[in-house]
């Protein structure tokens, strides 16, 4: 967790592979800890094809059947339907948008919010950009994307920066 937060959270990402990686992610650690999902990142990474849209959206029943058996993965049949309508969606945006980087990073006008948060307690669940998200996503689609999944999403990619301002990584990101 620690290498994570100190490289990885709230670092701005622009890669369509790695937005589509962190929203199926953040979708499969509903109801569970971040912890418990980025022990298994890697065991995703190999199992949905490196998270490669194209061939996600591709998978048959078959497939989703054997993800079902993956123990590297959290094996709930909700959460494996939903990485496979999330990149059947995934695609369809960033034929829509040219790529999914731009058409995600409209909910932030394509800048990072820098917050100035004192504390972890002041940092929020959600927030009117996330709602935004939430409800545009859903409409095109996607799901397990509520509002707090969204918020999440948003502080992975570094659409928020929500490191405290004590964090020595507020001023890096």
């Amino acid at each position: 967790m620690q290498v994570y937060h100190d490289t990885e959270w709230g670092v701005p990402k622009h890669d369509d592979r790695r937005l589509f990686e962190d929203i199926v992610l953040d979708g499969a650690q509903a109801g569970l800890s971040w912890a418990t999902v980025l022990r298994k990142r890697e065991s995703y990474r190999a199992a949905f094809d490196n998270f490669d849209a194209v061939k996600v959206a591709r998978y048959t029943e078959r497939k989703k059947h054997s993800l079902l058996k993956n123990e590297g993965i959290i094996r709930n049949r909700l959460k494996i339907e939903s990485a496979v309508k999330n990149a059947r969606a995934f695609l369809k945006v960033r034929e829509e948008f040219n790529s999914f980087d731009a058409y995600i990073w409209q909910f932030v006008n394509g800048k990072t919010i820098q917050n100035k948060w004192k504390t972890l307690k002041d940092i929020p669940a959600t927030s009117k950009e996330s709602d935004a998200m939430s409800s545009d996503l859903r409409h095109r689609g996607f799901t397990f994307v509520g509002s707090t999944i969204c918020y999440a999403f948003m502080q992975a990619v570094g659409m928020v920066n929500d490191h405290t301002v004590t964090c020595f990584r507020h001023k890096q990101v």
